[in-house]
């Protein structure tokens, strides 16, 4: 049935679904000889492709986020992940966590300063 390309649209509106899925089963048919879900390689990613982007989005907007607050805000939405998973999907996407540098506050001979070196300057 499946070699006769003129079936295709037929199957499509039969099964109520996309021609790209009726082709992907078909392919599947024609190269494993069945069509339920195989075994795959490896541990699928614990983290959802969902909330991973909404936690880099969360990351990205607050840069001084703790990785316990990203932790808690992932448990909320129903997923309870590890720190070290949630590094891990920040660094990938070049998300690193970096301390500010120190800088000291100006006293009031600096702005003193400032303001007199500003006035001196103002036609230049």
């Amino acid at each position: 049935v499946y070699s006769c390309a003129i079936l295709l649209p037929f199957l499509n509106d039969r099964l109520n679904s996309a021609p790209w899925d009726v082709q992907a089963i078909i392919q599947k048919w024609k190269e494993y000889g069945t069509t339920v879900n195989l075994p795959r390689q490896g541990r699928p990613p614990k983290l959802t492709g969902r909330t991973r982007r909404a936690l880099i989005r969360n990351a990205a907007k607050r840069p001084m986020v703790t990785l316990d607050e990203l932790q808690r805000s992932t448990a909320q939405v129903g997923e309870s992940v590890h720190r070290t998973t949630i590094s891990r999907a920040l660094h990938k996407v070049g998300l690193y966590g970096r301390v500010a540098r120190r800088k000291p506050l100006l006293t009031e001979n600096h702005k003193k300063s400032r303001l007199q070196f500003a006035t001196s300057h103002v036609g230049d």
